[in-house]
């Protein structure tokens, strides 16, 4: 069995983020991909994510009718500031005998012998390495292991959707229609709705 990781603030979730699912589970031939939205990134301490029910809810949403993925809120259910670790820990006693592959950002690259138990995260894990467009992938320093994701290289960002949002601008194709519906609908990501 071959399980994908795929931790974030998914604040909101865009059409890169199921397209990184998607050429993870071709690529690496997943049988499952769980979703894993953070309670607190431990490295955005300083920026405060849009309510965790409101990230589940669009999460679904985005997912709904996809029998190989699914939202996984142990993080959001356990608060605080979210380490990779204790999920990770969570994966391996549920599914012992399954490869766990983490999927990250090629910007958390260099980060990653930062992240809390680095070296027990390397001996549980394979990263894969999501590049956006043009960008330069460090390599991973051991005991880290990793591959970097071929397919579906985009560049749209949580961020820049909610900066569309505030600007009053569109987000239509770039994240799943029912999600882009609710977001405009229950006006999230606007100036007043943050925080």
């Amino acid at each position: 069995m071959k399980i994908g990781l795929f931790g974030g603030s998914f604040d909101p979730v865009h059409s890169g983020h199921l397209l990184v699912a998607q050429a993870a589970r071709e690529e690496l031939q997943l049988t499952r991909i769980y979703f894993i939205p953070a309670a607190q990134s431990p490295f955005k301490s300083g920026s405060l994510p849009a309510p965790a029910a409101v990230r589940l809810r669009l999460l679904r949403l985005a997912l709904a009718g996809d029998t190989a993925a699914e939202v996984d809120d142990q993080e959001i259910r356990r608060g605080g500031v979210s380490y990779t670790i204790d999920t990770v820990r969570q994966y391996r006693t549920r599914f012992p005998e399954a490869e766990l592959f983490y999927l990250i950002g090629a910007d958390q690259t260099g980060q990653l012998s930062l992240w809390r138990e680095a070296e027990e995260l390397a001996r549980l894990v394979e990263f894969v390495i999501i590049p956006r467009p043009d960008e330069t992938v460090a390599p991973l320093k051991p005991p880290l292991r990793g591959r970097v994701l071929r397919g579906f290289h985009c560049g749209i960002s949580s961020s820049d959707i909610r900066a569309r949002c505030r600007a009053g601008l569109s987000i239509a194709n770039l994240t799943p229609s029912a999600v882009a519906g609710a977001i405009i609908n229950n006006q999230l990501y606007l100036p007043a709705n943050m925080g």
